[in-house]
């Protein structure tokens, strides 16, 4: 008896996986897409790839960093996934140059990928002139988002517009008795605080000297030095739990009216959606301040384990077109926050953030690249750690310009 149920068992895995096979490519994707707006988004690309005919297997793992060292593991050990989720920085240039990616070039070609995708993003996908990641979005990593409830509450009436007035505001917020910048005391989320200031005190011009270029004169400088002391600053305005916490449980104090601002990527939009807050009413959107701070490009991509398995690598091309189409893409990135990667797409159904996303992203002399698109991964490890310590800790900031120096010496 027990041997027959086995037998029945087994038929019914075997009918299985030929229903599987029968639907189509089979593609598990591996990503670390888990807070509330992020899953949300995941779904829709899930649902078109169904739609096309595949079949999704959806693999999510918390944590970015958690999530593709696991798939790095996989691609070394033989047993990868069909596509992996990276940022598009230089996270994979040394698994293409080891040779352990299938390259999409029968898409990108086909469907024309170099005429809509933004240089800063075709720089870092396409390696020797092919194609290894399929670009998702567009996530701009400095917004500042600031809680309409919360300003009304500290007495603020306009939208901060310099420096100056934000620290005006923060102060303003913390005499009220709420929380003046909602923060995660995590590394990441300091270095996104600090790339901020950089980008909109110092501007385009020591943005690029300072990361793109390293110069050794321009991080010595008195400018520099200036947005060290301003980042610094901001530190005095996060709260007691600030560490170790959440991007989007730091969100959700500007969601319940607990904090006033978050300095964070316009994922952060996502839960707010989720919570059913609009922007322009129940909250506010600064992507910088005037028309002469830059607009950050960074975004997420799906990579394609390489190879040899004719079915994997229709699953791969079938992914890879999908989740690039205009209408997915809106789809998506209403739900995650970001911008689309191209600009042929129906703004109408986008709200006003990522309406003013899309629209500065049209001046190509705001577009820039973010830090990790200059730096190799030790240098962008050793300058988030100078950050951080430099956030929680009294270091002299002559000290931790000679550090920055140090570590990202050419």
């Amino acid at each position: 008896m027990f041997k027959a149920r086995r037998i029945i068992l087994a038929a019914l895995v075997s009918c299985h996986g030929l229903a599987a096979y029968a639907a189509g490519p089979r593609a598990e994707v591996m990503h670390w897409w888990t807070s509330g707006g992020e899953s949300a988004a995941v779904k829709k690309f899930a649902d078109a790839y169904k739609a096309a005919g595949g079949v999704w297997v959806d693999t999510a793992i918390a944590g970015s960093e958690q999530a593709r060292s696991v798939a790095i593991n996989r691609i070394v050990g033989g047993n990868p996934p069909t596509a992996a989720q990276f940022n598009t920085t230089k996270q994979f240039l040394d698994i293409i140059e080891q040779g352990l990616l299938n390259n999409v070039d029968a898409v990108a070609l086909k469907e024309g990928w170099d005429k809509f995708l933004p240089e800063t993003i075709l720089n870092v996908i396409r390696i020797k002139g092919h194609y290894y990641a399929a670009p998702v979005n567009i996530h701009m990593p400095t917004w500042i988002w600031y809680s309409k409830a919360a300003f009304k509450k500290a007495g603020i009436a306009g939208e901060p517009k310099s420096m100056d007035e934000l620290f005006a505001a923060l102060d303003k917020l913390k005499a009220a008795g709420l929380i003046s910048l909602a923060h995660g005391g995590q590394s990441w989320q300091e270095n996104i605080v600090f790339t901020a200031v950089l980008a909109n005190q110092g501007g385009k011009d020591l943005y690029l000297k300072i990361l793109r270029d390293r110069d050794p004169a321009a991080i010595n400088s008195e400018a520099f030095k200036k947005v060290l002391l301003s980042f610094k600053r901001l530190q005095s305005y996060v709260d007691a739990g600030s560490p170790g916490r959440n991007w989007n449980d730091a969100t959700a104090l500007l969601i319940t009216g607990k904090a006033g601002v978050q300095i964070m990527g316009d994922w952060a939009k996502g839960e707010f959606s989720q919570a059913n807050q609009a922007p322009g009413k129940d909250y506010g959107c600064i992507a910088g301040f005037g028309a002469n701070s830059p607009y950050i490009i960074q975004g997420d991509a799906f990579v394609f384990p390489k190879t040899t398995n004719t079915e994997a690598i229709k699953a791969q091309l079938l992914l890879a077109s999908v989740v690039t189409q205009p209408a997915i893409q809106v789809e998506f990135s209403n739900k995650k926050g970001s911008i689309p990667i191209r600009t042929d797409v129906d703004s109408s159904k986008m709200d006003l953030c990522a309406q003013e996303g899309l629209r500065i992203m049209k001046d190509k002399s705001r577009q820039i690249g973010n830090g990790e698109t200059f730096l190799n991964p030790d240098q962008n490890g050793s300058l988030a750690d100078i950050l951080t310590a430099y956030w929680n800790r009294n270091i002299p900031v002559e000290k931790v310009q000679k550090d920055i120096a140090a570590a990202l010496r050419n």
